[in-house]
């Protein structure tokens, strides 16, 4: 998935959300306003903005070029990259991603959404609900976004309705229950002219709800962390001296402590934590996202692309998973030719084997296909190369999803997400034909002895 530029740990009062929805919906102009009104934003920054917006003859400085800074995007009025604010507030601190609506960036909206505890999904009260709206709403709950606010935006131009709120909202509330999401709010607002923003408005005495700003300070994001399975891919062997060899890599999940014994994948060799080493020295622990180096208590095979896990709380080998893929290339994707699935620090060739069905973003249903276009979401089977070391998406983000790659192009053509019932428990035997099998230590083997009158087992 999409790389973050919040690189420092998490902690309690951090909320990362992503503004997903249609083109021209009013995204850029929210963050905009949300900024300007917590003043979050330089005088100096805010005159630059005016002189922009007076050299483009815009009437009043556009509060979308806080956030759109390439010339494209100011010229054309849309949102192309993904671009990252922060701010804080004395309540909490955030992370906003204002993520592209057109459909040919997709990918940067996934980009943006990857990592986000809230999706703000805004809508335009005149036209209502669109594919596009729809799409970026299942997206952000396939990606695992557990809170969903919806944004009626614009409602200045539909006079402040009560009721043009209520029958979008009545609408959204239909189709987003088939969802998986863990809470859903929908706020009426005008983000050009500030209502329920940042302050209450005047204007919708109808609505007694909280204003974004208010409920994005209450909202309760504890339970999206996991801390529970740890996960460390190495992603660089460090061996400046004799006396030295270090891992270095990222905490995707979990927490590791030093003098924890943890297990390295594939190899299935166990080693204690000896130190952990930090950007500004020695640590007792690590969680994520910190990148830090792991020293061991002796020298193993382990290399780029193994992972370090607890002993009793492992990772699957998979050659075989089923994933939703996105598809986000203009051309289609084939099935049974090689592509470059990348996950985590590790890359492994595989194929797509079987589409089994494409969903229809407008109402979910599911439809037969022979091939994914651009924007298109299906279930597949992947068949890989080399057995790749992930969770279900669902239980664990981080280790859950991976990027598609052409090989001859090196572009990025999709998106997968690990799909949970694929994956076997442990103990269980594999179905027959499958290669997916769960890494918990040396399995019973059974050896025929033959060539007597009759043929005994012995069990191993």
């Amino acid at each position: 998935m999409g790389a973050h530029p919040d690189s420092t740990a998490p902690t309690a009062d951090l909320l990362r959300l992503a503004t997903v929805g249609s083109v021209d919906d009013g995204k850029s102009t929210l963050i905009g306003r949300l900024l300007v009104d917590c003043e979050a934003v330089c005088l100096d920054h805010l005159a630059a903005l005016k002189a922009d917006s007076r050299r483009l003859n815009r009437q009043e400085a556009d509060l979308a070029f806080l956030t759109d800074g390439l010339k494209a995007e100011r010229e054309q009025g849309i949102t192309i990259d993904v671009a990252y604010r922060t701010f804080s507030t004395p309540k909490r601190r955030f992370l906003l991603a204002d993520t592209p609506g057109h459909e040919q960036y997709t990918p940067n909206m996934v980009t943006g959404a990857s990592t986000a505890d809230l999706a703000v999904l805004l809508l335009d009260a005149q036209r209502g609900l669109t594919t596009q709206s729809k799409r970026h709403g299942f997206i952000a709950s396939l990606l695992g976004v557990p809170h969903l606010v919806l944004a009626v935006n614009k409602m200045d131009l539909v006079g402040y309705s009560e009721a043009a709120f209520q029958q979008i909202s009545e609408q959204y509330k239909s189709f987003a229950a088939r969802l998986r999401i863990s809470s859903l709010a929908c706020i009426p607002l005008s983000a050009l002219c500030g209502d329920n923003v940042v302050a209450k408005s005047t204007r919708m005495p109808w609505y007694s709800g909280p204003t974004l700003l208010d409920y994005m300070e209450s909202l309760y994001i504890g339970s999206a962390r996991n801390l529970v399975d740890f996960r460390f891919p190495v992603q660089l062997v460090l061996r400046p001296g004799r006396h030295f060899r270090g891992y270095a890599g990222t905490v995707l999940s979990g927490l590791v402590r030093v003098g924890d014994e943890v297990l390295a994948l594939p190899s299935h060799r166990s080693v204690k934590v000896q130190s952990i080493q930090g950007p500004s020295g020695p640590l007792e622990y690590a969680f994520p996202p910190q990148a830090v180096v792991l020293v061991l208590d002796r020298e193993i095979d382990l290399s780029r692309g193994d992972m370090l896990v607890h002993p009793k709380n492992q990772c699957h080998a998979a050659l075989d998973i089923e994933a939703m893929l996105i598809w986000m290339h203009e051309k289609p994707c084939l099935l049974t030719k090689p592509y470059l699935i990348k996950h985590t620090t590790n890359s492994v060739k595989g194929t797509f084997s079987r589409l089994h069905y494409r969903v229809n973003p407008n109402n979910l249903h599911r439809e037969p296909s022979a091939t994914l276009g651009l924007n298109e979401i299906g279930r597949v089977d992947v068949h890989l190369f080399r057995p790749l070391l992930c969770d279900e998406y669902q239980r664990n983000r981080a280790t859950g999803g991976f990027a598609v790659i052409d090989p001859l192009t090196n572009e990025t053509v999709g998106v997968g997400l690990v799909i949970e019932r694929t994956m076997q428990q442990p103990g269980t035997v594999p179905s027959p034909g499958r290669h997916d099998e769960r890494i918990d230590g040396p399995k019973a083997v059974t050896i025929w002895l033959t060539g007597l009158s009759g043929s005994t087992a012995r069990k191993l």
